[in-house]
């Protein structure tokens, strides 16, 4: 056989990223196959590959025994004296058994069988690479849409933007380039799935930490994230040096840090609030931009009863109640708002916090 199938071997390795000696088990496999098949033979044989003199040859290997039962499997003990003397029963002996037109059927069997095992060594490789980005950003161009998926191109696959992962507030056209989240990857019987959003949380957070180097170091740290695609968002941020502001940090000088994540996100809206440890100060902040009288915690139930001025009462639900929602998503609190008219009709809010907020309230009308 000529050298050139194997130096063809040798570029296909390097071409693809794949293991050179997973490609010649493959050949041997294949040709040991054609000769089975092409020769009738149920022969134990074994194929020896020399790449610098291009030469294959196929050995049937044979059992030392005193009566021969199968003359393709065994051979008699004289018989093997013949080829050496120091032959003994059970030794196994091999003998060369190429054909002359061997290399001609063997190149046309070996072709199938070692383009399957490319195919699925390179499935591999692209498998490997890609799962170790789950749950990260990848930046992507659509290749084309269909009812189902939008189709993004990653560099060495297409990945799956299902319907139910899309920004309702965002259009897909081909040739787009999109950052994306990948939540998922898979190695099924057709090669790798990749699965991605631009609807999962995690975009967000992962947004934050590519914008904002004092998240990425570890020197703020985001607690959690609420989010209603292409509409709004929160996100609660902490850090442990009582120095450093991390809702500052992640707006960013003139809020460009914020903005640049609000553009990603076609003007998606982002409320950034302070974490605390306390649910008083957590649910206020989480509450923003509305302002808060009084937070009752019933602990038990994992419960608040918010309370706020009576002119805040619409901005602290907001717009078809997503204010709240998007707030007790992110505090893990159940949310229920009162206005400080009701709070006072139920016998929540005692005459000095009337009063105190009566006060705070004329002060924010005279600013």
């Amino acid at each position: 056989m000529s050298s050139q199938l194997f130096d063809a071997i040798d570029n296909l390795a390097k071409e693809k990223g794949i293991d050179k000696n997973i490609l010649m088990e493959a050949l041997e496999a294949a040709l040991i196959s054609a000769y089975k098949k092409n020769f009738k033979s149920a022969t134990n044989v074994r194929v020896e590959l020399n790449e610098v003199t291009g030469k294959m040859s196929v050995y049937s290997r044979k059992t030392v025994v005193e009566e021969v039962e199968d003359n393709q499997l065994e051979i008699s003990m004289d018989e093997a004296k013949k080829i050496d003397p120091n032959y003994e029963l059970e030794d196994v002996i091999e003998v060369e058994v190429t054909p002359k037109d061997f290399g001609r059927i063997a190149a046309q069997a070996a072709k199938q069988v070692v383009t399957q095992r490319v195919r699925e060594a390179e499935r591999g490789v692209i498998f490997s690479e890609y799962i170790d980005r789950e749950e990260d950003v990848m930046t992507g161009i659509i290749q084309r849409k269909d009812p189902r998926f939008v189709y993004v191109n990653l560099g060495k696959i297409e990945a799956k933007l299902a319907e139910t992962e899309q920004m309702p507030t965002e259009e897909y056209n081909v040739h787009d380039r999109l950052k994306v989240f990948v939540t998922k990857v898979e190695n099924t019987s057709k090669g790798p799935q990749i699965y991605i959003s631009r609807s999962h949380p995690g975009l967000l957070k992962r947004l934050f930490e590519m914008e904002v180097p004092e998240i990425f170091d570890g020197t703020v740290e985001i607690k959690s994230v609420a989010r209603e695609a292409g509409d709004r968002s929160k996100i609660s941020v902490y850090a442990q040096d009582p120095e450093i502001d991390p809702v500052g940090s992640c707006v960013g000088q003139r809020g460009q840090r914020v903005q640049a994540i609000v553009n990603e996100l076609k003007g998606e809206k982002i409320d950034i609030v302070e974490w605390s440890e306390d649910p008083v100060v957590y649910v206020s902040n989480a509450l923003s931009p509305s302002k808060v009288v009084d937070v009752l915690v019933n602990e038990e139930e994992k419960a608040t009863t918010v309370i706020v001025p009576d002119y805040q009462l619409s901005l602290a639900i907001g717009k078809r109640g997503q204010n709240a929602r998007l707030a007790a998503k992110l505090t893990g609190w159940k949310i229920d708002i009162k206005s400080e008219t009701e709070a006072r009709e139920e016998g929540l809010l005692t005459e000095t916090e009337n009063e105190d907020s009566y006060s705070d309230n004329n002060e924010d009308l005279f600013e």
